[in-house]
């Protein structure tokens, strides 16, 4: 299983709940999916683009192997899958919370509720 995470906003994750794929809202614009390999990048790509918004975020901790979409790797690092399609749900191995300071700065990976 290779293993990857996407930052989602609470409310679209739930929204999907009876669904059999998922898109952010984003897809829409950026036609892909955007993941981040390990904690540490996740936080950090967290802290660059979404400090200072206010709405609550689940992390999805995705098997790439199983998201019934194209990957590519398009960095040159290969740390940041893009899934070019929706995400199918029973890829998401676990639904977990972040942290957060008061100033909005994710810190960390919280709970996980296992799928």
């Amino acid at each position: 299983m290779a293993t990857t995470f996407h930052l989602a906003l609470e409310r679209e994750w739930a929204a999907s709940a009876g669904d059999d794929m998922y898109a952010p809202s984003a897809f829409e614009r950026e036609g892909f999916i955007h993941c981040t390999d390990g904690e540490e990048e996740m936080i950090a790509t967290a802290n660059r683009y979404y400090r200072d918004h206010p709405g609550p975020f689940v992390i999805l901790e995705v098997d790439l192997d199983a998201v019934g979409a194209p990957v590519r790797r398009e960095d040159e690092r290969g740390i940041y899958p893009h899934i070019h399609g929706r995400l199918a749900r029973a890829a998401v191995t676990a639904v977990l919370t972040v942290e957060r300071a008061e100033d909005g700065t994710f810190l960390r990976f919280g709970d996980a509720t296992r799928t």
